[in-house]
């Protein structure tokens, strides 16, 4: 994980995502490098963003604190952000970092233009996949045949909201 420091900083706060209808970029944006990956092979590089638990959240002004408010909302039809410049060569990833400034959050149940759909006052952990494209694939159908990593950053979770809570995190 990139701008570590940053993510840091955001998680002792509590981390706040702005979702919009149209669709708002995450802030901090996460960016990643790799090591150990083969300089020849070619790599499919995506994102997706998963609940971290089955609760609702509200966030208490007077204690500066997020506090469970129930169960959550029915999970909204989870999506795949792959990377626009995916496949990468090793080489490639080798080299440089790879960011994922152009991923939009929305809570747009009905959005037509791949933004990550998520619940306003719940909490979610980005995930980072990378696989190993093989020259027969076409697509990514079948993720079991491939051979992929996926990196969990705990310093990532945030909770999605329409408008800051935190004064600090604002």
């Amino acid at each position: 994980l990139e701008t570590k420091e940053l993510w840091d900083k955001f998680h002792e706060l509590g981390t706040e995502m702005i979702i919009t209808k149209s669709g708002r970029r995450m802030f901090p944006t996460i960016r990643v490098s790799f090591s150990g990956v083969d300089s020849e092979a070619k790599y499919i590089v995506l994102m997706d963003i998963v609940p971290v638990d089955n609760k609702r959240y509200r966030y208490a002004y007077h204690r500066s604190s997020w506090l469970v408010a129930g169960k959550a909302d029915p999970p909204l039809p989870a999506r795949l952000y792959v990377h626009p410049d995916s496949p990468f060569t090793g080489e490639q990833l080798l080299k440089q970092m790879v960011s994922f400034e152009k991923v939009k959050l929305t809570n747009n149940e009905l959005d037509q233009h791949g933004h990550i759909i998520l619940n306003s006052m719940h909490k979610y952990q980005p995930r980072v996949h990378i696989i190993k494209k093989k020259d027969h694939t076409a697509s990514l159908l079948n993720l079991k045949s491939e051979e992929f990593r996926t990196f969990i950053f705990p310093e990532t979770v945030f909770t999605a909201v329409t408008a800051y809570q935190n004064q600090l995190v604002s």
